[in-house]
């Protein structure tokens, strides 16, 4: 089988935007959303994401980011427990066979549960690339 096509989503900048961090706030300021819900380490450790990000009214959360060679993140959707209807899994469970996991069509992390604010979500991929630009400038990285 061949891998899925990856579908890139074009957003403003900003929205990926480490941010900077601010001794006198002891926060980081600028952040932006798609940035602040990069979740990989939390998944692994404590099967939680941070907030997720909205895009088009579908919750997402950021598993990587890149900045070469242009700015994007890679991100999953998040479906509520109760609405998803296939086989689920932790990511214990998914990385005792991490070639397998890493084959998924759908992406490494499909299928595993998480939590967020207290409430049960399964992520569903394929993943999206989230890439920083206009639509126009994609041409520019496409045959």
């Amino acid at each position: 089988m061949s891998a899925r096509p990856i579908t890139t989503i074009t957003v403003d900048p900003d929205r990926l935007h480490h941010g900077v961090w601010s001794d006198k706030h002891s926060k980081t300021i600028g952040e932006g959303d798609i940035a602040a819900s990069y979740s990989a380490d939390l998944i692994a450790v404590h099967g939680r994401v941070r907030r997720p990000f909205v895009h088009q009214g579908v919750l997402w959360a950021c598993v990587g980011m890149s900045n070469h060679p242009f700015e994007c993140a890679k991100a999953y959707r998040l479906v509520e427990a109760e609405r998803f209807a296939g086989e689920t899994t932790t990511y214990a469970e998914k990385t005792r066979d991490g070639d397998a996991a890493r084959a998924d069509l759908f992406g490494f992390y499909r299928g595993v549960r998480v939590t967020q604010g207290g409430r049960d979500y399964i992520l569903v991929g394929p993943p999206a690339v989230f890439i920083a630009g206009e639509e126009e400038q994609l041409g520019l990285f496409t045959d």
